[in-house]
């Protein structure tokens, strides 16, 4: 008897046959008409999207089917990041608002329509092209709009050949049309999903209270320059962290400043774009406010690891949806299909699809955010 929610890949080199493959997989697994589809190609098969979609719409039948070519793809315990390869996801999580974006150029900068007004709250599913998306300024909009929404998603960055869909250009496809700017997606009812998102850093040193800053400047943390607090951190550090702080120190910024101690999974992370030998102060990725507490952090394949199954204890779900950052993969962690295999396993072998993304998308606290280098998903319910 088919289930709620099923997902396949395949990387056979003629699409129709890879297109075959994993219809006839999801279909077995979720029977026709469910309630969404999500397609996923590589860039290879960028230009191929729109038949694709066109073929699941055909013999799946879903009632809302989101397309997107993106630089890898993500199918159960499976991520394939390199040649051409295919993944179909779908599910019936309840009732599912398509959802299509704008993007409008104004002033020099882009602006966003189309927002449902009637999606007031629960999970807003979303993947946008990183040249004129505005995913910023979005985030920043809903937040203040519509605050009980949780967005989960990426974005993507066309390279290669456009896709082709109705003699266009196309490189985003939701129900049969297909649009070269904006962004695509669905809606979801309050209760039918949980997020997850795993920034995969670890804080060292100590927290401190920024006590002078002005806009990505920060000059002082606790009362002391800020560059000196990095120097004697990198200073009295063992020398597995020295070489990790060698490589790329990032900040943490405190999301819940009522919490008495702060731990892996309490920060937002920010890049650190540099430092001033002269006046003491380092550069940030993010504005940073007079009383924020923040915490310097490194990355490695480690604590990626370690902060992705940490995330995933004590969650469950039936299915799931996973946008993972194009620097993790085999990049990252060296072996293949890292970030899927954690969610697949952790969800006792439910479901997984997906894509890679150039920027990901989900919440840390109550607000959205923009990430790198993160694994971000839907767990369903």
């Amino acid at each position: 008897m088919p289930g709620r929610f099923g997902a396949a890949v395949s990387e056979h080199p003629l699409v129709a046959h890879a297109t075959g493959e994993v219809l006839g997989q999801v279909l077995d697994a979720v029977g026709e008409q469910p309630d969404v589809a999500v397609v996923s190609v590589t860039r290879a098969l960028g230009s191929q999207l729109g038949e694709i979609c066109r073929a699941v719409q055909s013999l799946l039948n879903p009632g809302t089917i989101v397309g997107v070519a993106a630089p890898g793809v993500v199918g159960n315990q499976r991520e394939v990041e390199q040649g051409s390869a295919l993944s179909l996801w779908a599910g019936r999580p309840g009732p599912v608002t398509p959802v299509r974006l704008e993007s409008h150029q104004v002033d020099g900068g882009w602006e966003v329509t189309g927002y449902p007004p009637e999606c007031d709250a629960g999970t807003l599913v979303l993947v946008g092209d990183a040249r004129s998306f505005p995913a910023e300024g979005f985030l920043e909009h809903l937040a203040h709009d519509k605050p009980q929404v949780a967005v989960v998603g990426g974005l993507v960055a066309a390279q290669g050949a456009p896709v082709a869909l109705a003699n266009a250009s196309e490189s985003l496809v939701l129900d049969g049309s297909g649009y070269e700017n904006g962004a695509v997606g669905f809606a979801l009812a309050p209760d039918a999903a949980d997020s997850l998102v795993s920034q995969g850093c670890r804080p060292v040193g100590q927290p401190f209270i920024v006590t002078a800053a002005e806009g990505r400047t920060i000059k002082e943390l606790g009362g002391v320059p800020a560059r000196e607090r990095l120097r004697v951190l990198a200073e009295e550090a063992d020398d597995a962290t020295k070489e990790l702080l060698a490589g790329g120190v990032l900040l943490g910024l405190v999301v819940d400043e009522s919490r008495v101690s702060f731990e892996q999974g309490d920060f937002l992370i920010r890049g650190l774009a540099g430092a001033d030998v002269a006046s003491g102060a380092v550069y940030a990725g993010h504005n940073i406010s007079v009383g924020q507490t923040v915490q310097f952090q490194v990355r490695d394949a480690s604590t990626a690891s370690e902060d992705l199954h940490l995330a995933l204890e004590r969650r469950s779900g039936e299915g799931a949806l996973l946008f993972t950052c194009n620097g993790r993969g085999e990049n990252l962690f060296e072996v293949p299909s890292h970030d899927a295999t954690a969610i697949y396993e952790a969800l006792h072998g439910a479901p997984v699809g997906g894509l890679f993304c150039d920027g990901e998308l989900g919440p840390v606290g109550t607000r959205n955010y923009v990430h790198g280098y993160t694994a971000s998903a839907v767990l369903f319910k």
